[in-house]
């Protein structure tokens, strides 16, 4: 017997916001499950501030380490809106991009981490400011 979903149309059966662990746990309805960290959702938000309006045009997240949900909301029946709790709140999740992120997180968090690298930036930087660097000059702060 066929399932009634096609291969690129994937339901979810559970949703579940971990707060603690800051994972976004979801259930499809053909058998896989993902736990998909906060983190890695707000840094591939599918939303044009961070994806931009064309291939090229991506924004570097960065600071995202310790982001949570604050709200989920449905979106008709075929995604979600996170509100993060750095404000964000423009992205749809549909189920398709969801079980993208959840079975290639691996290989997309090891791609951010790569881009980080790629412009002197680490995770925990503040968005557009390079890691810090000891270069043996002043800090500047005042």
């Amino acid at each position: 017997m066929s399932s009634p979903t096609s291969p690129d149309h994937r339901f979810p059966v559970a949703l579940t916001v971990h707060q603690q662990s800051r994972a976004l746990e979801i259930e499809f309805d053909d058998g896989r499950s993902f736990r998909i960290p906060f983190e890695l959702m707000r840094v591939y938000s599918p939303s044009a501030e961070v994806q931009g309006h064309g291939p090229g045009q991506e924004t570097l997240q960065t600071g995202k380490r310790d982001v949570v949900i604050d709200d989920i909301d449905a979106v008709g029946h075929y995604a979600v809106k996170p509100t993060f709790s750095d404000g964000h709140d423009t992205g749809l999740f549909t189920w398709d991009y969801l079980y993208r992120l959840g079975s290639q997180q691996d290989e997309l968090f090891a791609q951010y981490l790569e881009r980080l690298a790629a412009a002197g930036l680490d995770r925990d930087a503040d968005m557009g400011k390079p890691a810090a660097k000891s270069d043996g000059g002043s800090c500047h702060s005042h």
